[in-house]
């Protein structure tokens, strides 16, 4: 004892603390004790999970417990998974919770509501997906155990409701690890015979026993038929997924069956009253008719008077015209208006020709003047630009004593080097030519010697 270590409380606590944490995760199932949360504060909660003989202090964190999707309280048997921890400040050891579930029923329960909220949130739930169930069902399709008294009571409330609806009963099971797929095959049968709507019916059992019908792909299915589905399974405190989605959810199988079934008397009682409906609304209809007519008979005796006044009037207003009552006045009238018309014109006449000769022979006058105005400033510059070019003319300086002497090809001779000693030339004067004979050439000015092609000059 002597060399064994004295250890302080939170040293031991410690020691405690860390052998506890190597515990690994547990999963524990017992009964909830004295529940406590969720704390107004904190959102935690406390209590106790106990069996016969032991309880364990557990603490499931804010966040735990909002998602475990059920409530905590007193009694209830649940499986909890997590550790266990030591707090330092009071040595207690607790089990700190990282999942919770609940157990048998409970379990199973919390699994449905899980499901319900998923296909709820995809919208197979929603009121305005579900489709209107026909009124007056004549062809009834029934999915359900063919062996229990689920489809007798279908029967006899079918037949005693309305004889004439027609039934087409399709078995399945209804219960069990299998019955889901069972069922799902019998709704194919039965949407294929092209029915009003389908009955999915089955007796009052146990949850569990109820379970095939929280199936989510028989779920799916139910939704999807397309044909019309009525629900009615187990009892009215049961409410399965297939009733959450089906078209229309019925507490018992008897009385979906009641409702996709108007009862004959009612038949005939809506048929009565609406063949009264349509005979009293037929008659109003005629009789309405028959008034309107008469009204439009009167307009129309109405209308057709007034016209034939109207046309009688306009007859006897043509009738009174004077060219119908005396035609030989009305020529006579017409004739004299024409003599006087032609008197008119003849005396114009004169006048008319005296002032138009009057005219033309004005406009004669000034067009034959025009010419002479307009052309009398060109015939002046016409003369300037006359006396210009004759005054530059090659004839007018011949005229002056000059001449054009060209050589045998026509060519204008300007410089006396280009010509040779007896070649002939032709010479133009300002009167007349004549042709000539180089005796000598002077390549010099005009005042200067001639060379005469012989090597000797002249002076």
């Amino acid at each position: 004892m002597a060399n064994e270590r004295v250890l302080s409380v939170s040293e031991a606590v410690r020691i405690a603390k860390g052998a506890v944490s190597a515990i690994p995760t547990l999963v524990v199932i017992g009964e909830v004790s004295g529940f406590r949360g969720p704390n107004a504060r904190s959102g935690h909660c406390y209590f106790e999970v106990k069996d016969a003989e032991s309880s364990l202090s557990v603490i499931v964190w804010r966040g735990i417990y909002a998602g475990c999707g059920f409530e905590l309280k007193d009694g209830l048997r649940i499986q909890l998974t997590g550790s266990f921890d030591v707090y330092q400040g009071s040595g207690r050891l607790s089990f700190i919770v990282k999942s919770l579930s609940q157990e048998g029923e409970g379990r199973l329960r919390q699994q449905v509501a899980k499901l319900a909220r998923k296909l709820e949130r995809e919208g197979l739930m929603d009121l305005a997906r579900k489709r209107p169930i026909p009124r007056f069902c004549t062809r009834v399709a029934v999915v359900t155990s063919l062996s229990g008294s689920v489809i007798e009571d279908v029967r006899r409330t079918l037949a005693r409701r309305n004889p004439l609806v027609e039934i087409l009963e399709v078995g399945c099971s209804v219960q069990g690890s299998e019955a889901p797929a069972t069922i799902m095959r019998a709704l194919d049968v039965a949407a294929a015979a092209h029915p009003d709507c389908i009955l999915l019916v089955r007796g009052g059992g146990s949850f569990e026993d109820l379970m095939t019908f929280n199936d989510e792909a028989l779920a799916r299915a139910v939704a999807a038929c397309p044909v019309p589905v009525v629900t009615g399974i187990g009892h009215e405190p049961d409410t399965s997924i297939c009733d959450m989605v089906s078209d229309r959810r019925q507490s018992t199988p008897t009385a979906a069956a009641e409702s996709v079934a108007p009862a004959f008397d009612e038949l005939v009682s809506i048929t009565q009253t609406r063949a009264s409906r349509l005979a009293h609304a037929f008659g109003q209809t005629v009789a309405l008719g028959k008034e309107r007519v008469g009204v439009l008979s009167a307009e129309l005796a109405k209308a057709m008077r007034g016209g034939l006044s109207s046309r009688a009037a306009q007859l006897d207003a043509y009738a009174a015209r004077p060219c119908l009552t005396d035609p030989a006045a009305q020529l006579h009238a017409r004739e004299s208006d024409l003599a006087q018309t032609a008197e008119r014109l003849q005396g114009a006449m004169p006048r008319m020709l005296r002032q138009q000769g009057a005219t033309l022979a004005q406009s004669e006058r000034h067009l034959r003047a025009l010419p002479g105005r307009i052309l009398r400033p060109f015939e002046a510059v016409m003369a300037r630009s006359a006396g210009t070019l004759e005054a530059l003319s090659p004839l007018k300086v011949l005229a002056r004593g000059y001449a054009i002497v060209r050589d045998g090809r026509g060519r204008v001779v300007s410089h006396a080097a280009s010509l040779a000693r007896g070649q002939e030339v032709f010479v133009l004067l300002g009167q007349g030519s004549f042709v000539a004979q180089v005796s000598g050439i002077k390549t010099g000015n005009a005042d200067g010697d001639v060379s005469t092609g012989d090597g000797s000059h002249r002076g």
